[in-house]
C-alpha cells in the first residue's frame, strides 16, 4: 500500500521540477534575449552613424555560420554567452547598411519604423500566445526544417542572378517562417524540447532578425523601392 502512495507522491514533484525547469529557461532566454536585442541595437546604430560598408554576402555567412558554430560547441559554458553577443553584435553590423539604404529613401525612416514595429508586434503577440495557451507546435518542426532550407536556397538564387520577384517571394515566405519559428521555440521551452537558454536566445534572435529584415524588404517594395 505504501508503494503506490510513494509513486503518487512522486509525479507531481517530477511535474513540479519540469515546471520550474521550464520557468527558469524562459525567464533566462528572454533576459538575454533582451540584451541582445540591445546589443545588436547599438552595434547597427553604429554602422548607421559611421555609414560602415555591408560586408558581402560571402563574409556575412561564413561569419554567422562560424560564430553559430562556435555557440552551439560552448553553448553550455560562459564561452557560449559571449559568443552569443559577438554573433549579434556582428548581425547588428551586417544590418546597419541595409537599414542605410532604406533610410536614403524619400520614406525610409517611416518604413523602418514600420518595420521596428511590426516585428515587435508580431514577436510578442505570437510569444504571448504560445505562453498563455501552452499550446504543443513542435509538429510544425519538419514544416520549418524544410521550408527555411528551401527559402534560404531561394534567397542565395534571387541574390546571386538578380530576380526581384523572386527575392520578394523569399521575403514574404521568411516572414510566415520566422512567425512560425517563433511559436515553435517558445513551444520548445514550455514543454521541455529545449532546456538549453543559449540556443533558445539564438533561435529567437535570428527569428527576430530575419523577421525584420524581410519586413523592411516587402514595405520598401510597397513603399517605392526600386
Amino acid at each position: 500500500m505504501n508503494q503506490p502512495r510513494n509513486q503518487a507522491i512522486a509525479f507531481p514533484h517530477g511535474g513540479a521540477e519540469s515546471v520550474l525547469a521550464s520557468n527558469r529557461v524562459i525567464r533566462n532566454t528572454y533576459m538575454l534575449l533582451s540584451m541582445t536585442l540591445l546589443f545588436a541595437a547599438v552595434t547597427a546604430g553604429a554602422s548607421v552613424a559611421l555609414n560602415l560598408p555591408h560586408p558581402g554576402i560571402i563574409i556575412t555567412l561564413v561569419g554567422y555560420f562560424g560564430l553559430l558554430f562556435a555557440i552551439t560547441k560552448f553553448q553550455n559554458s560562459g564561452a557560449g554567452v559571449a559568443l552569443v553577443f559577438a554573433l549579434t553584435g556582428f548581425m547588428g553590423y551586417t544590418l546597419g547598411p541595409i537599414i542605410n539604404r532604406y533610410l536614403g529613401m524619400p520614406n525610409g525612416a517611416e518604413i523602418v519604423m514600420q518595420a521596428m514595429a511590426g516585428t515587435a508586434v508580431i514577436f510578442v503577440g505570437l510569444s504571448a500566445y504560445a505562453l498563455t495557451t501552452k499550446k504543443d507546435f513542435s509538429f510544425m518542426s519538419g514544416f520549418l526544417m524544410v521550408g527555411m532550407l528551401v527559402a534560404f536556397v531561394a534567397g542565395l538564387a534571387a541574390i546571386f542572378f538578380e530576380i526581384p520577384a523572386l527575392s520578394l517571394t523569399v521575403s514574404a515566405a521568411f516572414v510566415l517562417l520566422m512567425s512560425g519559428l517563433i511559436l515553435f521555440e517558445t513551444s520548445n521551452i514550455i514543454h521541455g524540447g529545449e532546456t538549453n537558454y543559449v540556443m533558445a536566445t539564438v533561435s529567437l534572435f535570428v527569428s527576430i532578425f530575419n523577421l525584420f529584415t524581410s519586413l523592411l524588404q516587402l514595405l520598401g517594395v510597397f513603399g517605392g523601392d526600386d
